[in-house]
Order: structure tokens, then sequence, then C-alpha cells
């Protein structure tokens, strides 16, 4: 899937199964971040990913209060730079996210990010890729 004429956002709004992660992303502030030149590879959790999360969960961290910690979950799924699926095939990595914690990328049996499965790798957009990955990844905090 490749879609050179929108950012990471429009794609995923346009995808139509990320209807989560879009709210969240506009509930931690981060739409504009996201809008930016980039580049950046968005590990992107599907609605189904969201929907595996504990009942109340994910209504409880768009709450105003806990904008900082959403965004901090939320920026724990990005990193800077462009990374394709080729480029971690075979190989483990542990890039920094944007929240500062290391992900630990395995790409030795298909790829697995902090154990989330990729389920559809490498969706371009004029700023970056998106990842799609079937689990909620958590930082430490």
């Amino acid at each position: 899937m490749s879609n050179t004429t929108h950012d990471i956002v429009d794609t995923a709004v346009a995808a139509g199964s990320f209807k989560t992660l879009v709210a969240a992303v506009k509930a931690a502030g981060l739409v504009d971040t996201l809008k930016g030149a980039g580049p950046f590879t968005v590990f992107a959790p599907s609605d189904a990913a969201f929907a595996k999360l504990p009942a109340g969960t994910v209504e409880n961290l768009i709450k105003p209060e806990n904008k900082a910690k959403l965004a901090s979950i939320l920026k724990f799924h990005v990193t800077s730079g462009k990374v394709l699926s080729s480029d971690v095939i075979g190989k483990t990595a542990n890039p920094a996210s944007v929240q500062g914690e290391a992900l630990h990328v395995d790409g030795t049996h298909g790829v697995k990010v902090n154990g989330a499965t990729v389920t559809t790798a490498d969706i371009h957009c004029t700023n970056g890729v998106i990842h799609v990955i079937d689990t909620v990844i958590m930082p430490k905090m």
C-alpha cells in the first residue's frame, strides 16, 4: 500500500481502521507533530489492537487530565526516520522511540515490535511510513 499524497495522519484517517488511534492522536495534541516534515516511522495499532486493551482503558486515557500519559504512550509507537520492513528483515534493532525509550524490533520471524506483530508493513506516506501492529505497546514510564 502506498500513499505518496497524504501525510501519516491523513493516511490513517483514510484507511478507516485506525479510528481509535486517530482519536487518541487528536486527544494527545499530536496531530501537528505527525503532520510535520518527518520522516517518521509509526507502529500504528489497529482498532482491533485497541479493542484488546482492558475495558475502559482508552476512554480513561483520552480524558484531558491524562493527556501527558496518552502522549507518552503514542510517542512510544513512533521513531524518527523512515524504517522499512526490508531494513529489519533477518535482524534485530533497538531504535529510540520519540518518547525516549528504546523499542525492540525483531525481524527474524516476521516482524515484531515489543512483542506486537506487524500485520501490514510499509504503508508509505509523504512524511514517513506506517506499519500496522496487532497490539498496543506500552512504555515502562
